[in-house]
Parts: structure tokens; sequence; C-alpha cells
């Protein structure tokens, strides 16, 4: 007895969007890495700059919100 695909929690469009919003999130915190410094006398002033501090934390808000349109929303597939 096969089952209803109209019945499923996720739909296809649904799980696509999943995956999309996890490769967003990903990126986000790939972006958010990186920084230090080999010696920790010396301070890096690379930990403070705009990837980390403003586009890492944008993109990961970005992914964050996929996920929750992927799992809230209603598609039809």
């Amino acid at each position: 007895m096969a089952a209803d695909p109209s019945q499923f929690a996720v739909t296809r469009k649904g799980l696509k969007l999943m995956i999309a919003g996890l490769l967003v999130l990903a990126a986000g915190f790939l972006l958010l890495s990186g920084g230090g410094s080999s010696d920790p006398q010396v301070f890096n002033y690379a930990m403070f700059d705009f990837r980390r501090l403003v586009a890492a934390p944008i993109v990961i808000i970005a992914g964050i919100v996929v996920e929750v349109v992927a799992i809230m929303g209603k598609f039809k597939d």
C-alpha cells in the first residue's frame, strides 16, 4: 500500500528549501570563522572586520529565516 504524498508533513519543495537553508547557514558560519593569531601576545585586528561583524551574522539570520519558512510554509508540489 503506497502512501499518499499529499499527506506528508514535508513536501519536496519544503525539503529543498530546508537543504538550501542549511547551505546558507553553513556559508554564514564559514564567513564567521578565522581571524585568529598564531602568537597569543599579538592582537589581530582581522577579528573585527566587516565580514565577521556584519556579513556573517546577516547570512546566518537569512539561513534561519529560510529554515523557518521551509518548516512553517505550506507548499503545493
